[in-house]
């Protein structure tokens, strides 16, 4: 192998793919990246095995081959040549000699052989979306999902196919996020899929709204998305996603009007009278107005209130006002609508989107 190609082409390549790379490999080719020189581009591929990630860009091919390289001392010497052009050339099928300017290096590897097959794609079906549809999608709905549970399944993001209808579905059991698009694809195609939170957010991470879509491509057992001069692969997540339709409340006809940005307010002041073991704060709704305090015997007490299109009879009701932040972050518009039925089942809030977001209520303190 031989390859000319411009320094900050390499370095853009680099840097979209160092995150796949583990930081503590389960079996030490995973510390390596795969180079390789083939129709005159240079494609660099990494993977941890659930995560996998091409990249690929053009260069002067001389003679075609590859090697695989030691992924961090490899990075970190490309960010360090201050060459305008960088060749590397394979001396023999574990060795690689690294050309810039005055500056001339030799780094040990193994052979392609010894690299993680890239996973086939061959017999998955497709769906084109929109990027910047494919970023909110994610990025609303992701924030729910669950980080370290013992049930896997809920440490990814559900991706329902249902009759032309792209769902998107992320939860912790505390609080939920789900979003839908519309989709081109044949009804045969409706399935569902857990796609893990680390490719979901590689993938919010890759989409360039500058380009136009992004490709989709769906198998059994994995995921992957085309951007660009990009393509990840993701294992998908094996096990019985939670049946959350029955606990997304039915939208009320009169919901209370919430204005977005001052309950944001209010709430990050009455959080600071939470603890940590117990952050709960107490929502009273009362004819006309909303009142949120909060109670720590290290801290003290909080109390504030703003109005709201409420009129029924005086309603207690505790949630976690983290949670409900998070939730206000990632709505849209000015005000947002709240369903509540009684202070011991979940809340609903919607925008103008198609968002809706759940949270569950908390033990009310007497």
């Amino acid at each position: 192998m031989k390859v000319v190609i411009p320094r900050i082409e390499l370095v853009g390549l680099i840097g979209k793919i160092q995150t796949i790379i583990p930081s503590k490999p389960a079996i030490p080719v995973l510390g390596n990246v795969l180079i390789e020189a083939v129709d005159d581009q240079l494609v660099i591929s990494a993977t941890d095995l659930t995560v996998s990630m091409r990249a690929f860009a053009e260069a002067k091919i001389e003679q075609e081959g590859s090697i695989a390289l030691p992924a961090k001392k490899f990075f970190q010497l490309i960010r360090e040549l201050t060459a305008p052009q960088v060749e590397i050339h394979c001396a023999t099928d574990e060795t690689a000699l690294i050309n810039a300017g005055s500056s001339h290096f030799k780094m040990s590897g193994m052979q392609k052989t010894e690299f993680p097959a890239f996973p086939d794609l061959t017999n998955g079906w497709h769906i084109v979306l929109d990027n910047t549809v494919l970023k909110e999608m994610l990025t609303r709905s992701s924030f729910a999902a669950a980080r370290d549970d013992n049930r896997q399944v809920l440490n990814g993001i559900l991706l329902q196919n249902l009759q032309k209808t792209a769902i998107f579905i992320g939860t912790d059991g505390k609080r939920l996020a789900r979003l839908e698009t519309a989709v081109d694809t044949p009804s045969e195609k409706m399935g569902t899929y857990v796609l893990p939170l680390k490719a979901v957010e590689e993938i919010v991470k890759l989409i360039d709204t500058k380009e136009a879509t992004s490709k989709l491509t769906i198998m059994p057992d994995k995921i992957s998305i085309t951007t660009g001069p990009i393509t990840l692969i993701s294992k998908l997540l094996t096990g019985q996603y939670p049946d959350v339709a029955r606990v997304i409340p039915k939208k009320s006809e009169s919901p209370i009007t919430l204005h977005r940005e001052e309950l944001i307010s209010l709430l990050r002041q009455i959080a600071l009278f939470t603890s940590e073991a117990a952050s709960s704060v107490r929502f009273t709704f009362a004819s006309g107005e909303l009142h949120l305090s909060a109670m720590s015997g290290d801290i003290g007490e909080g109390k504030v209130s703003m109005p709201v299109n409420y009129g029924g009879p005086k309603m207690d009701v505790a949630f976690n006002p983290h949670y409900f932040l998070d939730i206000l972050r990632h709505s849209k518009d000015e005000t947002v609508h709240l369903t509540l039925t009684d202070s011991f089942n979940p809340g609903l809030i919607t925008d103008s989107s198609t968002a809706q977001f759940v949270i569950m209520p908390m033990r009310l303190e007497v």
